[in-house]
């Protein structure tokens, strides 16, 4: 077991996702309106929260937990199916309140048909846990491979015939659905005997604080939406939430996938400090290496790119962007320190740091608020600052990592996608003078990509050597 062989089956479910994300940022975004696309941004405000709760960290503890019974795999089973269940109802339920708050009497059909996804996708919680504790990510890879695919296509198909913000309903019933029959399929693991309110009982610690970082985490990343969807409308949040998923792509495909592979790694060994933060410290450095060139190359070219990528009727999410993308960098290696807290077992700590990073960004949302969508990306990014800072060197210390070790692993490419951010402007403007739009993007993004490379390497040859090694290695 080692995480570069896990992040490599990972990369290649996040492949997936992202050409599913691709397709509805470049085919959908250009089939429905902003108006579905904030329709959906507010159901997924609320089907957002139920997936954190879904599982109440168990699929955490699973793999976390040093000895492991069938017995306790069993107990969550049940429990986490129960729980899918009741999420289900309560949403449904509830939908009308929800659609009041938000104005939009459509939203009740959009999230009775959502709470769907909870009891399909409960079922098959502890299969995938055990399967990421065993490291078997070449099977999970190919399971979301194909769930992501045939969800995409269908949305698309949908979409063209007419189905509206439905397509993108239809989208994350049917993912939901693929990967739980094939996680039964492929798991050797089947139910067995009655729950045991005493091995939930010892999980708790755990979970217990889990669960509270969950909801921390879910409200902080779902606060900016309930602001804008109350104060500025269905429009603005949809064009708020294209730049939010355009600043997440790092977050969610890079360093999400990095996490999730070092998590079982990281478990297994727990009281080997100093070689965790080393392999910390590479993580990071290497999720720096992908990100700040991406976040750096959105941000230089963000008027053409929303202008190509979506339409003219988008244009306005190119000044969101000018905000987001710098937060998308920040986060991708803040994000990182919550594997850290998890494998270490110190979930209560993790607990109280997230509730003070969401206390600030709430208070920013509503500062931004009051002068439009531009300002809420604003001061995200000043709150962003403000706390991912501390965030980090809390998560440092657990593995014996100081301050300046987590300097020394991220400037390095901070400073050649600076350089890279400046040049690609520069000639993106001159280009775009003689030339045309399509073109001139063309050929300032591959002079940003050969800059960026070609500084790298003269600078910083070593490094440039090390993570080439790591992406092409056959090694484990």
């Amino acid at each position: 077991m080692s995480a570069v062989s896990n992040a490599k089956w990972v990369a290649v479910s996040q492949i997936a996702r992202i050409t599913s994300q691709l397709a509805n940022i470049f085919v959908l975004a250009r089939i429905l309106p902003p108006s579905d696309y904030g329709l959906m941004a507010m159901a997924t405000v609320v089907t957002n929260l139920a997936l954190l709760i879904r599982d109440q960290g168990t699929s955490a503890a699973i793999i976390q937990k040093e000895e492991l019974t069938h017995h306790t795999v069993n107990t969550v089973f049940w429990f986490n199916l129960i729980v899918g269940i009741t999420i289900a109802l309560g949403i449904a339920v509830g939908s009308p309140l929800i659609a009041d708050y938000f104005k939009h009497d459509e939203l009740i059909t959009i999230l009775v048909i959502l709470a769907l996804i909870f009891p399909i996708s409960s079922s098959s919680i502890s299969h995938q846990a055990l399967l990421e504790r065993e490291s078997k990510f070449k099977k999970l890879a190919f399971i979301e491979v194909i769930s992501s695919l045939i969800a995409m296509i269908v949305a698309v198909i949908a979409a063209l015939y007419g189905a509206g913000v439905y397509s993108l309903v239809l989208q994350a019933i049917l993912m939901a659905l693929l990967s739980s029959i094939q996680l039964w399929l492929v798991s050797n693991w089947r139910p067995k005997g009655k729950p045991s309110w005493n091995e939930l009982k010892s999980l708790l610690p755990f979970t217990g604080h889990m669960t509270a970082f969950q909801l921390i985490t879910y409200f902080f990343r779902n606060a900016d939406s309930m602001v804008i969807g109350r104060v500025l409308g269905a429009a603005s949040l949809g064009i708020y939430s294209m730049a939010y998923k355009v600043m997440l792509l790092p977050v969610q495909n890079i360093t999400w996938a990095s996490s999730r592979a070092l998590f079982p790694v990281m478990s297994r060994q727990q009281n080997a400090l100093d070689e965790m933060g080393k392999l910390y410290l590479k993580t990071i450095g290497f999720i720096a290496f992908l990100t700040a060139p991406l976040m750096a190359g959105i941000f230089a070219l963000r008027e053409p790119f929303v202008e190509i990528a979506f339409g003219h009727q988008w244009i306005q999410v190119a000044s969101v962007l000018a905000w987001l993308t710098p937060v998308g960098f920040m986060q991708s290696i803040s994000s990182t320190t919550g594997t850290v807290f998890m494998a270490q077992g110190k979930t209560r700590q993790l607990m109280w740091l997230s509730l003070a990073s969401a206390l600030v960004h709430v208070v920013a949302y509503y500062i931004g608020a009051a002068k439009g969508v531009n300002s809420v990306a604003e001061w995200y990014f000043y709150a962003s600052v403000l706390t991912g800072i501390p965030l980090l060197v809390c998560a440092g210390q657990l593995v014996r990592c100081t301050p300046l070790d987590l300097v020394k692993s991220v400037w390095k490419p901070a400073l050649v996608a600076l350089i890279m951010c400046v040049s690609t402007r520069y000639s993106f403007i001159k280009m775009n003078s003689t030339l045309d739009l399509l073109t001139s993007f063309m050929l300032a993004t591959l002079l940003g990509v050969i800059v960026y490379l070609l500084v790298s390497y003269l600078l910083f040859p070593a490094l440039i050597k090390t993570y080439l090694g790591k992406v092409f290695s056959r090694k484990n």
